[in-house]
């Protein structure tokens, strides 16, 4: 289930640190600007490895800038 959430709710997620977060940036993208914590699952990837990355009892937040 997919939701928007405002920056100070992924604060306290984060915080809380029941959230994961997932910036799903091309790898290039993430090492030049990631977020602190964050793990790279590029978009193309999500599917094939987010299972083996990611606690599935725990929520998740994907995060991804478009630079253009």
């Amino acid at each position: 289930m997919a939701n928007s959430i405002f920056r100070d709710e992924v604060d306290r997620l984060l915080e809380e640190g029941g959230a994961q977060l997932v910036e799903v940036l091309p790898p290039a993208e993430y090492a030049w600007a990631h977020l602190p914590g964050a793990v790279n699952l590029p978009l193309k990837e999500l599917d094939a490895h987010a299972a083996s990355v990611l606690d599935v009892q725990r929520p998740v937040i994907a995060y991804c800038h478009d630079f253009q």
